[in-house]
């Protein structure tokens, strides 16, 4: 018989044991950041003689498996009981943005959740320094997870609808403004490129106007360095699936990285693994930037792409093309041959 995703399970251990089947419930899910996946916690709740006593203790329990002092349940523990018994029916990128959300809110996770007061997830969404759209998503979870603890009666009052991010819809709480790189700044990225390989990130970002992750998640197969296009298949954005142009300047950057491994993506890890953006923004990006003397964030290379294309005369229907702003008239474009060389003569401009 198959359990239910999340039931739990009950699995036969090795060995001439007494009583062999071990009894395991979901009691939560962890994201591993540096890998960006996440994986299931679990709890054993018992040793049986029988696979059918296993099942049976395993059916009590879920009976009745909130059975705790809910004045000392803290805001981990209620994030961990929920996740084990939600996860299971959303989708894997669901999964990956409420845990996502979930580290933001490291401030509450030992606090009793009968404690936590509307100014204590004021004070999260204030403090994270996120966008609108990363904050509309911690709301999201902080709703569902009140939800859940006024369904099992953890607490008596739901704080979240009270949450505000209104006032961040235009801007980012405590972020860097972003600003292109200047000319000078430029240049010396330009100088630098040979002291470190992944150098050359920065240039690829900057003089394609892309964004960070779909550069890192770049496939291979989506590059023609033959008709030097790529095709960026998943964006925030539909206007973001598009084919970018790779202006000559870093043409032998791309040459070089789809050489470098057998690592299906562009660009990948010294081991020559798929990149997650923490691990490329906290063990290189920072450290070159730095490096340089620079302050600035990955999302400032959008910037400055589409300022070097201002300048430089091109028109603005053929830089929303580039660097797949909103504003098209359609959902898919579908480009013609003479339209990716009229891309490619703008990129070349900068």
């Amino acid at each position: 018989m198959r359990l239910p995703n999340g039931f739990g399970n009950v699995s036969k251990l090795p060995g001439n044991r007494r009583k062999p089947y071990r009894v395991r419930v979901t009691v939560g899910w962890e994201m591993d950041e540096k890998a960006g996946t996440c994986k299931q916690k679990f709890k054993t709740i018992g040793y049986y003689e029988t696979r059918e006593e296993g099942l049976i203790a395993l059916s009590n329990y879920h009976q009745n498996p909130y059975d705790m002092d809910c004045s000392k349940i803290t805001f981990e523990e209620v994030y961990q009981k929920w996740s084990a018994e939600h996860f299971p029916k959303i989708s894997e990128s669901n999964v990956k943005g409420y845990a996502a959300s979930y580290l933001l809110c490291a401030q509450l996770y030992k606090m009793r959740f009968v404690d936590i007061k509307k100014s204590h997830l004021q004070g999260v969404v204030d403090t994270c320094g996120k966008n609108y759209p990363t904050l509309r998503k911690l709301k999201v979870l902080l709703t569902q997870l009140y939800k859940f603890a006024l369904q099992n009666d953890i607490c008596g009052k739901d704080y979240a609808k009270f949450v505000d991010i209104s006032q961040y819809k235009d801007k980012n709480p405590n972020a860097f403004n972003r600003k292109p790189f200047t000319k000078e700044e430029i240049e010396t990225v330009w100088k630098w490129k040979d002291t470190n390989e992944y150098m050359s990130v920065i240039l690829m970002l900057i003089y394609s106007g892309v964004r960070i992750g779909e550069l890192l998640d770049l496939k291979k197969e989506n590059v023609s360095l033959s008709e030097k296009w790529f095709d960026v298949t998943a964006s925030k954005t539909e206007a973001g699936i598009r084919k970018v142009p790779i202006a000559e300047k870093i043409l032998p950057f791309f040459e070089s990285w789809m050489q470098k491994n057998d690592c299906k993506y562009l660009l990948s890890t010294p081991e020559g693994k798929h990149f997650i953006y923490r691990n490329y923004y906290d063990s290189y990006w920072m450290p070159l930037i730095e490096q340089m003397g620079m302050n600035h964030r990955p999302h400032d290379t959008r910037h400055t792409c589409v300022s070097m294309l201002a300048v430089a005369g091109v028109d603005d229907k053929i830089i929303k093309k580039i660097v797949g702003h909103k504003g098209q008239s359609v959902t898919e474009t579908v480009y013609t041959h003479f339209e990716i060389q009229e891309l490619l003569e703008a990129i070349n401009r900068i």
